[in-house]
């Protein structure tokens, strides 16, 4: 039987040189680099089938391949991502002196509409964050987390990943190592210091069984929780203290920031807690403020 051409896919060795750069330059997450390879060798299945190289792509070829996508109904943020990672890949290659024109050059992504992120009311922050039962090693936890998260705005994977040598009690800062590896101090604010000076107290030990760990955050098996596990955890609060918002991975996360904007907060320094390199990343949250601002204004005034 002869092997059909999908099994017999060979990937172009220039791929996996320019992930090994990305990865000793930039420090990309596992995922993100898993997306890039997807990406590129869908890109090189379809090259290899047309019989070229990668190197000898012309711009009109991507065209193509971006029109094929679009009648096969891709979503455009698939086909937006591909050009991204095609973008990068190919600026590598000219970098390298592999090709001298990038064919990805005149080439723009597709539109997206871009998301407003969902995000809890301040009184539904606080019936959640009051839901857990602290005298519960387990729930003692998850307080100490939950107000850490709204505190401070960090990432899930941030706050799961924590080590006791990452918190500073006394000056009341934590050190976040977000994305790329790349570090920032984050205040911690009053009530997040009571709650985790409570946990340490008692819970993390009975949590640990005389295990030595230095995860500040750990499961009920001593080791570090995934973001699934305390993903789970907060949809549990969520439905006892009947928070009816849609809630996803990032929802403290937002209302750390919109509220934060809501009473005044100048937009570099949230962009700085939330560890955004990009000061357009952070401005989404504007317009949230702004939707949740024309809202009041409507619900309450006389003329609204």
């Amino acid at each position: 039987m002869t092997e059909s051409r999908e099994e017999a896919y060979c990937p172009d060795p220039l791929i996996e040189l320019f992930l090994d750069d990305l990865w000793s330059s930039r420090g990309l997450s596992d995922n993100t680099l898993s997306a890039y390879r997807t990406d590129l060798n869908h890109f090189d299945r379809h090259t290899q089938r047309s019989g070229q190289q990668l190197t000898e792509v012309s711009q009109e070829g991507i065209r193509g391949y971006l029109d094929i996508r679009f009648e096969k109904g891709f979503a455009r943020t698939s086909s937006a991502r591909l050009v991204s990672s095609l973008r990068r890949f190919y600026g590598f290659l000219v970098i390298c002196k592999k090709i001298e024109i990038n064919p990805t050059a005149q080439i723009k992504s597709p539109k997206i509409a871009r998301k407003l992120p969902g995000s809890l009311s301040e009184s539904d922050v606080d019936r959640l964050l009051s839901e857990p039962d602290v005298e519960d090693s387990i729930e003692c936890r998850d307080k100490a987390m939950l107000e850490l998260l709204y505190a401070t705005g960090l990432r899930v994977t941030e706050l799961v990943s924590l080590t006791m040598e990452q918190l500073s009690l006394r000056q009341g800062l934590v050190r976040v190592i977000g994305k790329g590896g790349k570090e920032r101090l984050v205040p911690m604010g009053e009530l997040a210091v009571d709650n985790i000076e409570y946990y340490l107290q008692g819970a993390r030990a009975e949590l640990l069984k005389q295990k030595q760990s230095d995860v500040l955050f750990p499961s009920k098996r001593g080791v570090m929780m995934t973001r699934q596990t305390f993903w789970h955890r907060i949809k549990l609060y969520a439905l006892r203290s009947g928070v009816s918002t849609e809630l996803s991975p990032h929802t403290l996360r937002h209302a750390f920031a919109t509220h934060l904007l809501n009473h005044g907060a100048d937009l570099r320094v949230v962009q700085l807690l939330l560890g955004h390199s990009d000061l357009s990343t952070t401005q989404i949250y504007t317009h949230v403020a702004k939707a949740r601002l024309s809202q009041l204004h409507s619900e309450h005034h006389p003329r609204g």
